[in-house]
């Protein structure tokens, strides 16, 4: 193999005119004084993308530059390099051609890294160049972790053919030396690089599956020996504080952990099955920045009525949806934007989700009698001016609640209906007076989540018959020459087509017609003049919003918005 031309990576981008000799400066100091690599500093300081820095060597070394969101990858041909091997010499098997294989690096010119994977590969090997940032991307993606992962598990195994005690389970939460810790661990950085929401631990009769819920949709992370189940439960036990000599009875609690520079607070729930203790870990990144208003993707109109409410002194304020729509996230991004050294806020939850400075917040404990509707009568003799009560779940913590927001508190919480229209009379199905309704519900949100298209397999759709008449129905009469998107699947998106969900959102507003049915207790009446006052403000219609815009695909769009 050749030795590569040398050249000078920053006079080269000054050359090209994708680089200023100031800019080329401060990145000079900025190397010298990390160690990192020049390219990935001029990348990291927003002056050159990471694409414009690889095209740029591809060029300089007369070899090939390939973008790997583009790529389609054989994950047994990637394997043949070991993962560890792999992120060690920021290097990827891509295909296998002209008697060798090709290879991606993230830096071509290390020839030390090229010999070392040419003799573990035992083959000729043909560089290309690959960013950095979608190399580690693909990595993550394309071995998923699971040499490592099942590395761990098989001496966790050997471990507990050693004895009953299996080394580890007591260690304290940072330490990192026993397998079983490490397997954790492992299983932990696999879903954050894959942006798992929810962790499934599942014992079987013969085997213990790990299942990943990536965009609400379960995908099977891997299978080991059944009997390594009870050591993987009992760590998870240890590091929530739970019982872990209770076995026949369900069992809730929390741990904090960090991924990278990532911190998650981990919500975990244990259920006595018929093989062992099933386990479910919902992951709740602590960044705050995604708690705000703007970021939620909310259209403005419905934001604009939210934030007046918002302002407000009384009132209550509801948004509904199923399990898992993200209500508890609208509620944090709302509580966000009002949070100032003047307002106090206290919150009711079962579990307390995210934390926020400022607040009080209050976890809710049933063993001990401490209800929802206990601690919300004490929290009001606490001189709140915000109140939020993470679910209204009976007739006692709603009627507190709306007493509360008739008496000069802004009170927010949930609720389960399938429609925003829906839940005025919900209330009154819980036995709340419909006076009670009418005068201090002041805004109802419902909300759903949406799959949103792969932006790296996205292509224009020719829509089908029933979607053109869904459409059509939907008041989208403007069809002809208009492109709809739909993701056709690729390694990025797992080949589901879609990556990433947004929220799609539905309002109602108490105007003084809603106010007059509502206390008049006709569900039928409440329901016509909502569907009438805000017939542009339904799930439905922000849902063809979204697949309009190409950010979703009609089908995804219908099937979210039958849901209501």
């Amino acid at each position: 193999m050749n030795a590569p031309q040398k050249f000078r990576l920053g006079d080269v981008l000054i050359l090209q005119g994708l680089l200023t000799a100031e800019q080329l400066t401060q990145a000079l100091g900025e190397q010298k004084r990390t160690g990192r690599k020049l390219g990935r500093v001029l990348s990291d300081l927003g002056f050159v993308s990471d694409e414009a820095i690889g095209e740029t060597v591809a060029r300089q070394m007369h070899i090939p530059f390939v973008d790997l969101r583009q790529a389609e990858m054989d994950s047994a041909l990637v394997r043949r390099l070991p993962e560890a091997q792999a992120r060690r010499f920021r290097a990827i098997v891509l295909e296998q051609s002209n008697g060798g294989l090709t290879v991606g690096f993230a830096d071509p010119m290390d020839m030390f890294a090229q010999d070392e994977v040419a003799r573990i590969l035992r083959s000729t090997i043909h560089p290309v160049v690959v960013t950095e940032s979608t190399l580690l991307a693909t990595i993550d993606r394309v071995y998923q972790r699971v040499d490592e992962i099942s590395g761990l598990a098989n001496e966790v195994a050997l471990d507990l053919g050693h004895g009953a005690v299996v080394p580890g389970l007591e260690a304290a939460p940072g330490s990192d030396d026993a397998p079983i810790v490490r397997l954790l661990q492992s299983i932990f950085d696999a879903a954050v690089s894959q942006a798992v929401s929810d962790i499934h631990v599942e014992p079987q009769e013969k085997n213990l599956l790990i299942r990943f819920r990536v965009d609400g949709v379960m995908h099977v992370q891997s299978t080991y020996d059944q009997k390594i189940a009870s050591a993987i439960v009992q760590r998870l036990k240890l590091m929530s504080n739970m019982d872990i000599s209770e076995k026949r009875l369900p069992q809730d609690g929390r741990f904090k952990i960090s991924v990278g520079t990532v911190p998650l607070d981990i919500r975990i729930s244990t259920l006595p099955s018929q093989y062992g203790e099933s386990v479910v870990m919902r992951l709740l990144a602590q960044n705050t920045e995604r708690l705000k208003l703007d970021a939620i993707g909310m259209p403005s109109a419905i934001l604009a009525r939210l934030r007046v409410a918002l302002q407000t002194t009384s009132g209550l304020i509801l948004v509904t949806g199923p399990t898992g729509s993200g209500k508890t996230s609208t509620l944090y991004a709302s509580l966000a934007e009002i949070n100032t050294p003047e307002t106090k806020i206290i919150t009711v939850e079962d579990p307390v989700e995210y934390r926020l400075p400022g607040l009080i917040q209050v976890q809710v404990h049933e063993k001990i009698d401490l209800s929802f509707a206990r601690v919300l009568r004490s929290c009001l003799r606490q001189d709140p001016d915000v109140v939020l009560v993470g679910e209204m779940r009976d007739q006692e913590t709603a009627e507190i609640g709306l007493r509360a927001a008739l008496t000069g508190h802004l009170v927010l919480s949930t609720l389960h209906t399938n429609d925003a229209a829906g839940a005025a009379m919900r209330l009154a199905d819980m036995g709340i007076p419909p006076y009670m309704v009418a005068l201090g519900l002041r805004l109802v949100i419902a909300q759903r989540l949406v799959r949103v298209n792969c932006e790296q397999c996205k292509a224009p759709h020719t829509l089908k018959t029933h979607e053109l008449e869904w459409l059509r129905l939907e008041g989208d009469t403007e069809l002809e020459g208009r492109p709809f998107y739909q993701g056709t699947g690729c390694q990025q998106c797992h080949n589901s087509g879609y990556r990433g969900r947004a929220g799609v959102y539905e309002m109602v507003e108490m105007t003084p017609e809603l106010v007059h049915a509502a206390n008049c207790g006709d569900p039928g009446e409440f329901s016509r003049v909502a569907a009438e006052r805000f017939a542009d403000f339904t799930l439905r219609r922000d849902s063809v919003r979204l697949a309009q815009s190409g950010r979703t695909s009609v089908a995804e769009a219908m099937r979210v918005s039958n849901q209501s």
